[in-house]
């Protein structure tokens, strides 16, 4: 039997990076030691770096970087230890390790890709750090404001009226009139299994609700994973719960004064990230590119093939 599936490229180099405050960010580099840098910014927060993301770049043209965001996938401490301390996984944070890891790394200026979440982190970083950023790709656009949470956390119960009413009647009762992230997050810092491990399973379930409309979709195999699903659930909700540690129009007040190119694609019927915040930011950006994909959803193949054809134009006509 033959596949089409792209082979995954090994890494060619990795380690761990002491980025401060006890945290220690794993990383890998594959592709061409000498092509083009290129940052990989997952999703979640806390989904984790996934290989398979790197398909997105042609190995032989692209020196590609992947690294696990403070507490999850290999980075430690992890998030899913029963002390964990949040206080110092934060935004800007974030926004310093992506910066000592390219000084680490001695590269100049890098493509940024980020993807969901990433796209947040990705602005963030390119409006801190511009002279670091030769391109900004995003897929699946978020900002992470408390309009957007509380559209994917309450409003989106419209679509998934089932779904929601479980997700919310989970809290205790006194908790489901404020911000759902932050009641839920505070279920899963308790230390007792019996209360964070439910807590985390009932989250993830919800995740998988919104996502569901997506090209393909299947459950996500991940949440399977008890230590995967917690850190995953904690760090999402301590997120969502402070709207990124930002300011609710931080980013797209920011879009006026980043220069440089600024490619970006979302599903017409992404109902976790309505296609509105691209929007906003494409009219907000002095260079900005904008496809969306009218049948799809949080991501799919449509989108994929876009964004490859960008990496590739790019790698033909370097800046």
């Amino acid at each position: 039997m033959t596949t089409d599936a792209p082979q995954i490229p090994e890494p060619h180099a990795e380690g761990m990076l002491d980025v401060g405050d006890g945290h220690r960010i794993h990383w890998t580099e594959r592709g061409n030691p000498d092509g083009r840098p290129a940052v990989i910014l997952h999703g979640g927060p806390g989904g984790g770096a996934r290989p398979g993301h790197a398909h997105l770049f042609d190995p032989s043209a692209w020196r590609i970087v992947q690294f696990d965001q403070r507490g999850c996938g290999e980075a430690t401490p992890h998030a899913s230890e029963p002390t964990v301390d949040l206080s110092t996984n934060t935004t800007s944070a974030l926004v310093g390790d992506i910066e000592q890891l390219r000084m680490h790394l001695g590269i100049d200026r890098w493509l940024v890709w980020g993807g969901s979440w990433g796209t947040t982190l990705g602005l963030t970083y390119a409006q801190a750090h511009p002279d670091s950023v030769t391109e900004l790709l995003l897929g699946s656009v978020v900002t992470t404001t408390h309009r957007e949470v509380e559209w994917v956390t309450r409003a989106m119960g419209r679509l998934f009226p089932d779904e929601w009413c479980r997700f919310v009647e989970f809290l205790p009762e006194d908790r489901r009139d404020g911000n759902l992230a932050v009641a839920y997050n505070e279920l899963m810092l308790d230390p007792d299994p019996n209360v964070h491990g439910p807590a985390a399973a009932a989250w993830c379930d919800w995740e998988d609700v919104h996502v569901s409309l997506a090209y393909g979709y299947e459950p996500s195999l991940r949440y399977a994973d008890p230590a995967f699903r917690l850190a995953f659930a904690r760090l999402v909700t301590h997120f969502w719960g402070n709207a990124g540690f930002l300011g609710e129009t931080e980013l797209l007040d920011g879009a006026g004064d980043m220069t440089m190119p600024v490619y970006m694609c979302h599903g017409r019927m992404d109902v976790s990230a309505p296609a509105d915040v691209p929007t906003a930011l494409a009219r907000a950006l002095p260079n900005a590119e904008l496809f969306i994909a009218e049948r799809e959803g949080h991501g799919g193949p449509e989108q994929s093939a876009w964004t490859r054809s960008v990496i590739a134009r790019l790698a033909a006509h370097p800046t």
